[in-house]
Order: structure tokens, then C-alpha cells, then sequence
């Protein structure tokens, strides 16, 4: 892996659920660390959904491997770049050599 490409900074939340005091599950995103990547991939475009049109930009985010990257899943973190959420959809381990992880991500939704 190239070091000069990490050229962007990425901060990734883990997410935390909580329960209030009827009962209703509250969702919110705490910052666990922040790595320098590389962003590639960058695409998408816009959907129309009830009438109303919407970004759906998606990308990859590579970052050097690491015990923190590897614990990272899909389910409960996502990805903070240049103040926008990405949703993580999909995780390249880079065939497991322990060098890189490669995350795919899409905005998220509003």
C-alpha cells in the first residue's frame, strides 16, 4: 500500500443504543477513532422517492489494517468524511494479508 495516498482523514462512529423512560429506543453516534484514507469510488447520483429527489452518493474508503479497522462492522459504525455519514455496505478484508481494508459506504439517508 501506497502511505502517499492517505491523503484524507476519516472518523469512524460506533453506534449506541439507549432506551428512555416509556421504553423508546434512542440512536445515537459516538466518534471512536479517526485514520488517515484513501477515497475512491466516488459515484451514485440522485433517486426520487415520494416526491422528493435525493443524493445517494456512494464510495470506498481504504485504510490501513489495524485491530480497531478490523473490528469495524457493518451493523453498528459508520464512516464521517467531510462532515456527510456514510453508511457501510460492504467490507474488503484485501485477501486477509493484514495490509489494508477496503470499506464501500453509501450516504446516509436523512
Amino acid at each position: 500500500m501506497d502511505i502517499a495516498l492517505l491523503n484524507t482523514r476519516v472518523t469512524f462512529q460506533k453506534k449506541t443504543v439507549t432506551m428512555d423512560e416509556i421504553g423508546n429506543q434512542i440512536v445515537s453516534w459516538e466518534d471512536c477513532f479517526s485514520c488517515a484514507a484513501t477515497i475512491s469510488g466516488e459515484g451514485g447520483g440522485e433517486t426520487f422517492a415520494a416526491a422528493s429527489e435525493e443524493d445517494r452518493s456512494d464510495m470506498a474508503v481504504t485504510v490501513r489494517w489495524c485491530k480497531k479497522t478490523e473490528a469495524v462492522t457493518m451493523t453498528d459504525c459508520r464512516i464521517l468524511f467531510q462532515d456527510a455519514a456514510y453508511d457501510i455496505n460492504r467490507i474488503d478484508h484485501m485477501s486477509f494479508k493484514k495490509k489494508s481494508i477496503k470499506f464501500f459506504c453509501r450516504k446516509e439517508r436523512k
